[in-house]
């Protein structure tokens, strides 16, 4: 398998499903998704993010109990702070959830239309869209030793030179591991790579 990170059919797919848009947090741990598809009308994730909606969000709590596929109007989960409703004034009006793999790794995909309920044709489609990326995030192998040591000591809060000299080799050797280590992960930087590795538990 190959930790494939190009997204570009699945995004086409879920906004063909989805024109109000979509929001996609991929292999949740500790409240913090590895990656994040992010397709919401601006200003409700703004308002979202400020009112701190995601540890009250009902959608959220669903996906964090339950594994399947849902439409929103069929969660009975208390909503005290109406955010189903807020979201309808922002253009998310009929919505569905997704919820998909371990408590530790959980999946969580909602896509939303301004006009009609999704068709359960539809549902399926979402749920195997979010499903297929979920496994496909999956690393299929860990990380050298070598690079695996590298990260830990950055992580630690080692300059390169403090660390290529704890480690015994010279800094173009520790740059090389850590670029290795950060091509593997996909990550654009390095603290990227270094959160990427927590979460998977590889460092």
């Amino acid at each position: 398998m190959i930790w494939d990170f190009s997204f570009e059919r699945e995004c086409v797919e879920l906004k063909r499903l989805a024109p109000a848009g979509y929001h996609i947090g991929l292999h949740i741990k500790d409240t913090t998704p590895l990656h994040r598809l992010l397709d919401y009308p601006a200003s409700w994730v703004a308002h979202y993010t400020a009112q701190a909606y995601v540890l009250r969000d009902p959608v959220v709590a669903w996906g964090l109990s339950e594994v399947g596929c849902l439409r929103w109007s069929a969660i009975t989960l208390p909503d005290p702070f109406d955010i189903l409703g807020q979201a309808r004034a922002h253009g998310l009006v009929y919505g569905a959830t997704v919820s998909t793999g371990p408590l530790d790794a959980r999946t969580i995909g909602s896509v939303a239309r301004p006009d009609r309920e999704l068709t359960d044709e539809e549902l399926a489609q979402a749920e195997v869209l979010i499903t297929d990326l979920h496994r496909r995030l999956m690393p299929p192998r860990p990380l050298t030793p070598a690079q695996v040591e590298a990260l830990r000591l950055i992580a630690k809060g080692y300059r390169y030179a403090d660390a290529a000299d704890a480690l015994q080799i010279s800094q173009s050797a520790l740059k090389a591991r850590i670029t290795a280590a950060r091509q593997y992960l996909r990550a654009r930087t390095t603290a990227e790579a270094i959160q990427r590795a927590a979460s998977y538990d590889l460092i």
